[in-house]
């Protein structure tokens, strides 16, 4: 017959205070691990609960609905002779510079997404041999990464048109 053998096993915690350290540090690790990543993804946000944006009517304004739905006709203007027949822009159409700067930097600064960067004239000649006409359309409807209007969907065609001629100026 063969002879049996049993091999007691040994645990590496031996005493009542090595289990009870085991025990704390398996709750206690994880929930540091856990806090020290929320500090690293929130940058360590304070709030100011005396600030001015921590009051109600702030805090109402931030989660106010951004527009609304009217359904059925319009109301009447409260004045009808203060209406104006035709709608006319209040605001002056800003520069080509200030466009490129605010809406087509972020891509256009870096190459990014195949973006032509400016002033790079090797990048921008096959463009601007296009014509001018179809940068514009490019621009304004969007093309293969670009989104239309460089992605500021509010963005007026005459402001989209300065900012291209403002990069097709660096690239020449």
């Amino acid at each position: 017959m063969s002879e049996v053998i049993i091999e007691e096993h040994s645990s590496p915690i031996k005493t009542w205070q090595q289990a009870l350290a085991v025990g704390v540090a398996a709750f206690v690790v994880p929930v540091l691990l856990i806090v020290a990543i929320v500090q690293l993804a929130t940058g360590g946000l304070n709030v100011d609960a005396s600030s001015g944006a921590m009051t109600e009517e702030a805090i109402a304004a931030r989660l106010k609905p951004v527009g609304e739905a009217l359904v059925g006709a319009a109301p009447p203007p409260a004045n009808p002779a203060t209406v104006p027949l035709t709608a006319t822009p209040t605001t002056k159409a800003r520069p080509g510079d200030q466009v490129y700067q605010q809406v087509c930097a972020m891509c256009h600064a870096a190459a990014l997404m195949g973006a032509p960067k400016l002033g790079d004239k090797a990048a921008w000649q096959p463009r601007i041999a296009q014509g001018a006409p179809t940068l514009y359309q490019h621009a304004v409807n969007g093309i293969r990464a670009m989104p239309a209007r460089g992605g500021n969907a509010s963005l007026p065609d005459t402001e989209v048109k300065a900012a291209v001629d403002y990069m097709i100026g660096k690239a020449k």
